[in-house]
């Protein structure tokens, strides 16, 4: 990575800055507010999809104050590059018990929808009593699957590509604290 005149490369694409650190903080501060109050009388089970949100994940769990709040991991890939696959593959399972659990998923980006689509169906399918989705980044011109909710989204993008704060490109640029929208 190389940083000329505020721009960043990553393998071999130019981005520039889009959100600070502060920006995201302030809004996962906001996020984190609403999920502990309206799931202050829950156990709630946050499940952290790999790899891109476990930056987002440890900010917001961090900022749970529901005590009996647990914290898991599931790894699920549907991108090659800069597009969806359209195919969602699990590449790990739950570890925890979900049924009777509400559960939250934390996923950075929400674009076509598809891993979200298919994660609620395989949690209730698993007995989850309530499914939340708690997003980073959510696009909703980019969906490409009707009636997905978010619950709680930090904030809302147009349907360009970036990197940074988990977010990657062909795995590279999560390490950046800020997040970057490809420089076309």
């Amino acid at each position: 990575m190389e940083n000329k005149d505020n721009l960043i490369q990553v393998d071999d694409l130019m981005f520039k800055p889009y959100l600070s650190q502060e920006q995201i903080l302030a809004e996962v501060d906001r996020v984190a507010a609403r999920i502990n109050s309206e799931l202050a009388d829950k156990n709630p089970l946050f499940l952290c999809v790999l790899n891109g949100a476990f930056i987002f994940a440890a900010d917001l769990f961090r900022r749970i104050t529901i005590p009996d709040s647990e914290i898991t991991f599931v790894r699920m890939k549907s991108y090659d590059g800069l597009s969806t696959t359209g195919t969602v593959r699990a590449l790990s399972s739950i570890p925890e018990e979900v049924a009777g659990r509400t559960i939250v998923i934390v996923e950075d980006i929400v674009d076509s929808g598809y891993t979200l689509e298919r994660m609620v169906r395989w949690l209730k399918e698993l007995g989850a009593v309530d499914v939340r989705i708690a997003v980073l980044l959510n696009k909703p011109k980019a969906r490409k699957v009707e009636g997905l909710h978010v619950d709680y989204c930090c904030l809302e993008i147009p349907n360009d590509f970036i990197v940074g704060y988990g977010l990657d490109y062909n795995e590279k640029g999560r390490n950046l604290p800020d997040i970057y929208v490809v420089n076309n």
